[in-house]
């Protein structure tokens, strides 16, 4: 060893540059890989937060949606409602073919039969139809709680449900195509 040299040669300037280009250079890779890896975990916690508000945003409309649906059911029971009392001041024997059919639905076998009426339409009952159909004996009972247009038919074995909430309840669900519990409820309730 020679006195005033190092163990180690000495570098020329080209492969210093060379050095210095492939330190930058893998300094860059190394940065880029970083950075997206980065942005990548940016972009998808700013993609939840959208997420998050979209939905946040979204949920006042579904309950909104089903509001207006039960709004617009009341509406259509309460002008069906309207426009059955309307038929029946223009004809008032449709209670007698109601009163028919719920009879008709009975078991042949049915015995003391009693029609329940409201007071107006068991008037017309009366009048028009003979408390004897088909050789079974049926009596009419007045009911003030029953809406006009509608009837109950009862035996000490089964019932019919004419009354018109229950028919237009059945329509309801029938045109909606649904089986929810509140349309249930509304047309078994008495």
């Amino acid at each position: 060893m020679e006195p005033g040299v190092s163990g180690t040669a000495a570098l020329t300037a080209g492969e210093t540059a060379v050095i210095r280009r492939k330190a930058q250079a893998d300094g860059y890779a190394a940065g880029r890989l970083e950075g997206l890896a980065a942005g990548r975990q940016e972009a998808q916690e700013a993609a939840g937060r959208l997420t998050l508000v979209l939905d946040s945003l979204s949920r006042p409309f579904t309950v909104l949606d089903a509001a207006v649906e039960q709004e617009l059911v009341a509406l259509a029971f309460a002008l069906a409602r309207q426009l059955v009392r309307r038929e029946l001041k223009a004809d008032p024997g449709q209670v007698v073919g109601i009163v028919r059919d719920a009879l008709q639905s009975l078991p042949v076998a049915a015995r003391d039969i009693k029609v329940h009426l409201n007071p107006e339409d068991a008037k017309l009952v009366r009048q028009h139809l003979p408390a004897v159909d088909q050789d079974r004996a049926w009596t009419i009972v007045e009911d003030p709680m029953l809406t006009r247009g509608g009837a109950r038919v009862a035996t000490a074995s089964s019932q019919v449900d004419a009354r018109l909430e229950s028919r237009l309840g059945a329509l309801v669900v029938e045109l909606l195509g649904s089986d929810r519990e509140g349309d249930r409820a509304e047309q078994e309730s008495p």
